[in-house]
């Protein structure tokens, strides 16, 4: 092994050798700045390993010169050379005097604990620049076998099946992949958090402890927005359950299901106490001095992002940079176009305008940036192709948001006049958390590769590693979904089932662009009950014995391709939909409940029936009715349920049980926007769609009182629980039977719902010792 580059000695000629991440930390502690000490392995020893490598598999055994020709659209194949990858590098025998060279170089920390971070740098290609986001810090303690395991771990995420699938799709030769390890010291932290630079100011978010909880998403951290002259202008308190330490630090362990570990045990999560939840993570005093170096390291170095930690000490509580990223070539004095975050993840790429949302499109340029008025639901299959979605209308709830998410493809909706401020082919960038477009200045976007941004490749993966055990937990877990290329990532979550099959979205691909009726209409019935079946049974026989609860069509006029039958609503999302839309033509529903008796004729028992916006016990006993005469009920297991979405619900549930509903699902995008009497749809409208209002939550918890009264399981289907960990305390506290959420949300909420059990556990054992 060559020399180990230090962080306080790397000169620019170094840094393809270290990596971005580590020559922009190294430059950063060079000036001045607090920074955690670390050095790096350089990516020559990484390409030196590789070429040690001796493996059966050709694919394997040329690595370092291998173009890795697979396809990866077929996942099957691109999992299995991923595992076949990854145990290679995992399997192999590191040098043992490079294990000792890094082994005596971070003995002089004295730390029980050490930190593998990636630092990657990747070759331009078509115009695009380098990306991070795709390889995740390895954390192990400081003994010589767990060091190397450490080290090997770190490099086999760029052999991960979304890696592959990521350098193939830009044409990233892997020979020119640049991957050095930073190591670095590890300690419990009281605090952790970021400050990102932005025109507007400095934004701040902390939490308790380590960086993991806010990283992996499992606190909504603390929130400050600070002027460039440093005065904090705005401060939100997060919500923080948990927190990561050191296991070992000083030898109590904390005795809670919540525990969490990495594969050497080195760290533990562990549950707040209620005035820490309640209290914010930095003090006044060690906020001040965050802006203050905040506001130094601008003046110094332009705009940036960070990530820091407070460490305490005998004497003494420091701040410590432990990332720093200059994002100048992106966002530093460049105009941005505002809207509103539907997807998480930042992206760069070449714009490509649609205006007509009714244009059908094909084929469209690798990194492209969809940006159109709206998102048509038949473009399902262009979107598997683009790196990001820009929308001028729609909300967090419209489809194109919720397609975004499941896909896992950054989004901003309702940026207005997206379509006419930017040209196809513009070179821009689309950050997904804060819901900001930027365009790069035409001598800005040549430089791209001096700056790193996140991406969310495909295939989805959870962004949350789940834990080794799940907790078991008396309130099931349930999964949206609606495409079945997803299945095969879903079926390896913990969950009891899928909580809301959406049959509008599911059957995108399968009506090639034309609208249901249209299909009736020149007699190719036979035709779309045979896909339709197929779409189903896919779905049915996954998750089988688990229930599958398919909602029936709520077609919606204005994401729909137009039909000669139907008028375009002037008030589309309260137009003809839901059950109503039945009574006026029943042959799509009929066709629906075809299908769904060929399925269970087939042998699946699994599959109930979820009724979509009925507004009245009549549309609801004109359902029932035709499911009898389709004979569905004659299937042991299955069940009719409705979407409690509507208000009259909360009026008519009693009634609504003796009609024969077996179960309701809460629907809160809808119960919000009608009891609030806000289109969900209008992103303008975002401040004043609040699940979290007192009306929605009244409502939610008298649904669910009524149907524990009712005898009925009550579950719950919105975008609620995912973005507000908050309310799911409510839920399991108010005795909600289920919850279901999308699959990236499924780690975070397995999470809550059992420390909201737990809760309840505790405060039931303490008052039965208190009487």
């Amino acid at each position: 092994m060559e020399k180990l580059y230090w962080l306080d000695q790397v000169k620019l000629p170094d840094r393809i050798l270290v990596g971005e991440k580590a020559f922009q930390l190294s430059r950063v502690g060079q000036c001045g700045y607090p920074v955690v000490s670390g050095f790096v392995v350089s990516a020559t020893v990484f390409q030196q390993f590789l070429e040690t490598l001796n493996s059966s598999e050709s694919l394997v055994a040329d690595l370092p010169h291998s173009s890795l020709h697979l396809d990866v659209d077929n996942s099957l194949q691109l999992q299995e050379v991923a595992v076949r990858l990854r145990q290679e590098v995992l399997n192999a025998v590191l040098p043992s005097h490079w294990v000792e060279t890094i082994y005596e170089a971070a003995r002089q920390w004295n730390a029980k604990c050490l930190i593998f971070r990636p630092s990657l740098v990747l070759p331009v290609v078509n115009g695009k620049g380098r990306h991070s986001g795709l390889l995740e810090s390895q954390v192990c303690w400081y003994e010589p076998e767990a060091m190397g395991s450490a080290l090997q771990r770190t490099w086999s995420q760029l052999f991960r099946a979304k890696s592959l699938l990521y350098w193939q799709r830009l044409g990233i030769d892997l020979q020119k992949v640049s991957l050095a390890v930073l190591v670095q010291p590890l300690w419990s932290a009281r605090a952790s958090g970021s400050v990102c630079c932005r025109d507007s100011g400095l934004e701040i978010q902390a939490t308790w402890g380590l960086e993991m909880a806010m990283t992996q998403g499992e606190v909504l951290p603390d929130f400050y927005q600070v002027q460039r002259d440093g005065s904090v202008i705005s401060r939100r308190l997060g919500n923080k359950m948990l927190a990561y330490r050191l296991k070992s630090d000083d030898g109590v362990q904390v005795d809670t299901p919540l525990a969490v570990a990495t594969d050497n045990n080195c760290l533990q999560a562990y549950l707040l106490d209620f005035e820490s939840q309640h209290e914010y993570a930095l003090a006044e005093e060690h906020l001040q001095q965050l802006v203050a170096l905040s506001c130094r390291l601008v003046r110094t170095l332009g705009a940036f992002s960070l990530k820091w930690m407070l460490l305490e000490s005998a004497d003494a509580v420091q701040i410590y940079l432990t990332q720093f990223i200059n994002i100048s070539p992106f966002t530093h004095s460049l105009p941005k176009i505002k809207g509103v975050a539907a997807a998480r993840g930042c992206v760069s790429g070449n714009a490509y305008i649609v205006v007509d949302t009714q244009q059908k499109l094909e084929n469209l340029p690798e990194g492209t940036i969809l940006i159109a008025s709206a998102i048509s639901p038949h473009w399902l299959p262009v979107l598997k192709q683009v790196v990001g979605i820009i929308t001028e209308q729609g909300g967090l709830t419209s489809h194109g948001a919720i397609l975004a998410r499941e896909l896992n493809i950054p989004a901003v909706v309702n940026a207005a006049n997206a379509t006419v401020l930017f040209q196809t082919g513009e070179h821009i960038f689309l950050d997904g958390d804060n819901g900001e477009i930027n365009r790069f200045a035409n001598n800005q976007a040549k430089s791209t590769e001096n700056a790193e941004v996140q991406i969310n490749p495909l295939p989805f993966t959870p962004p949350l590693p789940l834990p080794p055990s799940p907790p078991i937990t008396a309130t099931r877990l349930l999964v949206n979904l609606s495409q079945s290329s997803l299945i095969t990532e879903v079926q390896n979550l913990p969950i009891d089932g899928v909580g809301l099959l959406r049959s509008e979205l599911m059957a995108v691909e399968i009506l090639a662009g034309e609208h249901p009726h249209t299909w009736l209409a020149q007699g190719r019935k036979e035709q779309l009950l045979k896909l339709w079946v197929e779409q189903i049974l896919k779905f049915a026989r996954a998750f089988a014995p688990q229930p599958v609860f398919y909602r029936s069509l709520d077609l919606r006029t204005h994401e729909q391709p137009p039909h000669h039958l139907e008028e375009h609503s002037q008030l589309p999302m309260l137009g003809l939909r839901g059950t109503f839309s039945y009574l006026q033509n029943p042959a799509l529903f009929d066709l629906e409940l075809a299908a769904i008796a060929t399925v269970q004729q087939s042998g699946y028992s699994n599959l109930r029936l979820l009724l979509p916006f009925v507004r009245t016990v009549e549309e609801f006993v004109f359902c029932r009715n035709r499911v009898l005469q389709a004979g569905l009920n004659s299937v042991s297991g299955f069940q009719l349920w409705i979407m409690a979405e509507v208000p009259s619900v909360l009026f008519l549930l009693p009634e609504y049980v003796k009609a024969g509903v077996q179960g309701i699902s809460i629907g809160t995008n809808d119960l919000t926007q009608l009891l609030l009497g806000v289109d969900r749809d209008q992103g303008q409208l975002a401040a004043a769609f609040d699940e979290l209002h007192p009306a929605v939550m009244s409502a939610i918890a008298q649904l669910i009182r009524m149907s524990r009264e009712a005898g009925i399981p009550c579950s719950l289907c919105g975008q609620a629980p995912a973005l507000y960990p908050e309310m799911i305390d409510q839920l399991v506290e108010w005795g909600i039977s289920s919850i279901s959420v999308e699959p990236e949300a499924v780690g975070r909420t397995i999470r809550a719902i059992a420390r909201a059990e737990q809760r309840l556990i505790l405060q039931a054992a303490r008052q039965k010792l208190i009487t």
